[in-house]
């Protein structure tokens, strides 16, 4: 069994392995199931990791829930899970030794709770009134208040999560983006990313061993650094012995993207000024739901998973498709309005491991499957750097004459930086890359190994490749011929009538 980064990550696993295990079983995942998964987990007398087996088992059996309910229309894939939340305790706002004990008690007058009282010449905040909005921290002159975020609010750059009153985190569905980094940095797995483990069992168990419709597994490149035990190829063997017809790189659809967002920018940029990379769902998300007025300045070029599977489409129509990659947004961007119905699941490393294991495979000893044929610069998506070398590569290539000065932004935090510079016209650039997630694709929240070493294995993967640019790698294909632009407009049309529904409900 391979080694884990955390005790978090670990039960995770556990859970979708035991999930994945009964259902191949032919066990029927009912209350009973769910039960019996809790009570395997964690068997007692003593607990592994809670005060008791009994809270120990309630909690795993609502991660097992979350993962057995149906998705709803636009249901966020990120849950909290309130029982586990109970065991982060951080007292956010401390009064330190810098307290002067001043006359003006800016402190006590901006507190909306009257939690903070003078004792002994100094402030003290009562923990069981404060609501933790910050206003003190603001108000001191002394900076004598000290901020000690809990690791999920620090974690979140989109600013979608608070503490409510019962001092447990909630999720502000309008301003998540579904990136997963609360669920990486929680260190009590109070939340969590709905898994599509069973489905995806479920999907390939019909399929009849692909006689009545052949499923696809399309695969991110960040694979490459992910069983670092195995060969890639083996790897990409042991993918198709879960029961795929075929494994796809999604660095081919890669390749499509640079070749097509190369000549969008080369059309558009003069009238744009500036535009932004697709690529990333947690990125685009974002602007949609802070900078609407920005969507204008984002490539209308779908994702390479998008790309990837309409070409699957495109030569097999009855073809279903199920993404394998280290995102928990992608999950939310199969079901987008204008592309919904190409990706009919999206997974991750981390469940793909899971299913690995329920069956028995090990990757290490599996046969070598041969590559698809993505360029260097395809593969290279799944680092941060990678979309701007491959689209500079493009524009090089095709010998179009364009000035291409990328800003490339590692992580949420720096992506919110560059995008107010740029509303204001400020931007020392005209191209941004927008990667959420730190180090790019290979730091997704989902990933099974999360460290800068991983970008190495990424080049190393980009290596073996047979086609050196994107655009000798396209050369076979009519990329026109695949749509392969989105439809922002209905997407955003779509919001805007979410949140006037929401905003009416509420009054």
């Amino acid at each position: 069994m391979r080694k884990f980064e955390s005790n978090v990550q670990y039960t995770k696993y556990l859970v979708n392995r035991e999930m994945a295990k009964r259902f191949l079983n032919g066990e029927k995942m009912n209350a009973e199931t769910v039960k019996k998964i809790g009570e395997t987990i964690s068997p007692g007398p003593k607990p592994n990791t809670r005060c008791c087996i009994y809270k120990e088992r309630h909690i795993l059996s609502e991660r097992v829930k979350i993962n057995l309910k149906k998705q709803k229309k636009d249901e966020n894939v990120i849950k909290i899970i309130r029982a586990a939340c109970d065991e982060c305790p951080v007292y956010r706002y401390v009064v330190t030794e810098a307290c002067r004990g001043c006359l003006a008690h800016k402190c006590i007058e901006v507190c909306p709770r009257n939690a903070i009282t003078i004792i002994g010449h100094r402030a003290f905040i009562n923990q069981d009134l404060c609501i933790e909005c910050g206003k003190c921290h603001s108000a001191c002159p002394f900076g004598a208040i000290s901020d000690v975020k809990r690791p999920c609010l620090c974690s979140c750059h989109a600013d979608a999560l608070f503490v409510a009153e019962d001092r447990k985190v909630y999720i502000d569905e309008e301003k998540c983006v579904s990136c997963g980094a609360c669920v990486y940095n929680c260190p009590f797995g109070a939340i969590v990313d709905k898994s599509f483990v069973i489905d995806t069992l479920d999907l390939l168990k019909k399929s009849e061993n692909n006689t009545k419709y052949k499923v696809y597994a399309v695969i991110a490149p960040a694979i490459s650094s992910q069983f670092t035990n195995a060969k890639i190829e083996q790897v990409i063997n042991g993918i198709e012995k879960i029961g795929f017809y075929h494994a796809v790189e999604a660095a081919l659809g890669a390749d499509m993207v640079s070749c097509h967002e190369a000549i969008e920018f080369a059309d558009t940029i003069e009238k744009r000024q500036w535009m932004t990379s697709s690529c990333c769902p947690a990125f685009v998300k974002y602007i949609q739901k802070n900078y609407p007025e920005l969507m204008s300045h984002v490539s209308g070029t779908v994702s390479p998973m998008i790309a990837i599977a309409k070409m699957i489409k495109n030569t097999d129509k009855d073809a279903r498709i199920v993404f394998i990659g280290p995102c928990t947004a992608k999950k939310m961007e199969i079901n987008e309005n204008d592309i919904k119905g190409i990706i009919d699941y999206a997974i991750t490393f981390e469940e793909l491991n899971a299913i690995l294991d329920a069956m028995d495979i090990d990757v290490s000893k599996c046969d070598e499957t041969p590559l698809d044929n993505a360029s260097y610069y395809g593969r290279l998506f799944a680092r941060s750097g990678g979309v701007s070398a491959a689209v500079e590569a493009a524009i090089n290539e095709k010998g179009i004459d364009v000035d291409f000065q990328p800003v490339k932004c590692d992580g949420l935090d720096e992506c919110v930086k560059a995008l107010k510079v740029a509303s204001f016209g400020r931007l020392k650039g005209n191209f941004i890359e927008g990667m959420a997630c730190k180090c790019g694709c290979i730091g997704g929240a989902a990933s099974l190994s999360h460290g800068p070493k991983d970008v190495t294995e990424v080049d190393k993967y980009g290596q073996l490749s047979k086609e050196k640019s994107s655009v000798q790698a396209t050369r076979i294909f009519d990329i026109e011929s695949l749509h392969l632009e989105r439809d922002y407009k209905k997407v955003m049309r779509k919001r805007r009538n979410k949140k006037e529904t929401i905003e009416e409900n509420n009054q």
